[in-house]
């Protein structure tokens, strides 16, 4: 994988703490990106690609992924001897500025962007910063049902959205803004004379013919870097939800897989956490599944979201390509899910919008999630289960409930287990500002979520 270039080596203070992180929040652009480095980083680590329209010929112990789409991922570890299946959940995508199709307009002599937003961003926070262009464009192929799709990224900053002078909005509210309005983004200058379109710079780039490009999904995307808060562990960055659990899913399936099991036995650096959890019992009979999904932030209703059922379909097709004779429902007793998404730390500037018992502090390890509504899917028997692991492998663990009257969000949990209802949880890692153009999180807190995702799998 080739290190994106940053004014600031971010993390650089604990970089022990980081790797895969680090790399992914900088580099993650969009949800292709997302699913584009963590395949880079799977076949690193020993993986091996499976095509849908291909058959399957798997082997017992080895380690896969399939891509049904750019921006959606399963990778799985194939035990010797399939007693248990474990699931963890993700999503790719977060809040981003998304780019209208024939985007460039002109607004009082500047070239602006048409944009739309994508999903329940923070719109207050996006002002005043460098953006930058990714995403995906899509390009005549060899016929129409084939088309070519290529991956962009400006890879600086080429928009920004100024704020207005506070002397010129006296009086004006600043409770409600008007995306269509405020939240336009200045591209450059119009120049009436040479007509120009950002598609231009995308073609030069990509080194293609501009005609070629059939359509876009392009996402306007904050530039600024990940930032070390003070000497305690705290960090801020951009899509911290959810490259975070991501990356985190990524880490802790590659520590635990085929790989790791050969470079161990040939007496090379593989190990840790705690060396994989003592070794857990020493046998080879869960089923690993990690999924990362696309579209949570608007709903999981898409063909690559976890509205779909691609998870179970994909799960069935894995029994039954590996000679499994047991069917989803046979074993559904010895399946657990774990939706890993993160989840609101208590503010302490607004402590009366969170729960006055189940507070939530960054630091202090990992945040299972409850909802009388079941908008979080943890119940009292698989939260006994996360418990009794985090106290196995010294993992700290807080609970989180929303303040009565107040709903609060909903994600994968729910979704997934209308399609696969097996004993589920809801948890993640706390952050402050979610859904802003900047969050901020714990190291700890990281290294928490990744150690009890090792014992998950081998337990």
């Amino acid at each position: 994988m080739e290190k994106r270039k940053t004014e600031v080596d971010l993390i650089s203070e604990k970089p022990e703490q980081t790797g895969l992180l680090k790399y992914m929040l900088e580099n993650g652009m969009t949800q292709f990106h997302v699913v584009k480095h963590g395949e880079e980083y799977l076949k690193e680590h020993g993986f091996s690609e499976l095509k849908l329209e291909d058959k399957w010929q798997l082997q017992a112990g080895a380690d896969y992924y399939v891509r049904p789409y750019s921006s959606v991922m399963i990778a799985f570890h194939l035990p010797e001897q399939l007693q248990h299946i474990r699931i963890a959940t993700s999503h790719t995508d977060f809040p981003m500025l998304k780019l209208k199709p024939s985007a460039d307009m002109e607004k009082g002599g500047y070239h602006m962007l048409n944009i739309e937003t994508y999903g329940g961003l923070l719109m207050k926070t996006w002002f005043d910063r460098p953006l930058g262009l990714a995403g995906k464009v899509v390009v005549k192929g060899s016929d129409a049902f084939h088309p070519e799709v290529r991956l962009y990224d400006s890879e600086k900053p080429v928009a920004i959205i100024p704020s207005l002078a506070p002397h010129l909005k006296r009086g004006d509210s600043e409770t409600k803004l008007d995306p269509q309005k405020e939240l336009i983004p200045v591209f450059g200058l119009w120049k009436k004379d040479e007509p120009h379109s950002f598609l231009d710079e995308v073609a030069e780039k990509l080194q293609i013919d501009k005609a070629d490009i059939l359509d876009y999904d392009l996402y306007l995307y904050n530039c600024d870097s990940c930032q070390m808060i003070g000497d305690s562990g705290l960090f801020t960055s951009p899509r911290i939800d959810n490259v975070s659990s991501v990356s985190a899913i990524l880490e802790s399936l590659t520590q635990t897989g085929n790989k790791w099991q050969e470079e161990k036995g040939k007496g090379t650096e593989a190990a840790s956490p705690d060396e994989r959890i003592s070794e857990a019992d020493g046998s080879d009979t869960n089923l690993s599944i990690g999924v990362f999904f696309d579209n949570e932030e608007i709903g999981s209703l898409s063909k690559q979201g976890a509205d779909s059922g691609l998870l179970r379909m994909i799960t069935e097709r894995i029994l039954k390509d590996s000679g499994e004779r047991r069917t989803i429902q046979e074993l559904l007793p010895e399946i657990f899910l774990i939706s890993l998404d993160v989840a609101h730390g208590t503010h302490p500037n607004y402590q009366e919008k969170s729960d006055p018992v189940n507070r939530v502090l960054l630091g202090n390890g990992v945040v299972l999630k409850s909802s009388a509504s079941q908008r979080y899917v943890t119940d009292s028997e698989a939260a006994a289960v996360i418990q009794v692991l985090c106290e196995d492998v010294g993992v700290p663990f807080q609970r989180t409930v929303n303040k009565t009257g107040m709903p609060g969000g909903t994600t994968l949990g729910p979704i997934v287990s209308s399609y696969l209802p097996a004993k589920a949880v809801d948890m993640g890692m706390p952050v402050l500002a979610m859904h802003s153009a900047c969050e901020m999180a714990h190291l700890s807190d990281y290294e928490s979520m990744k150690r009890l995702l090792v014992a998950f799998w081998l337990k």
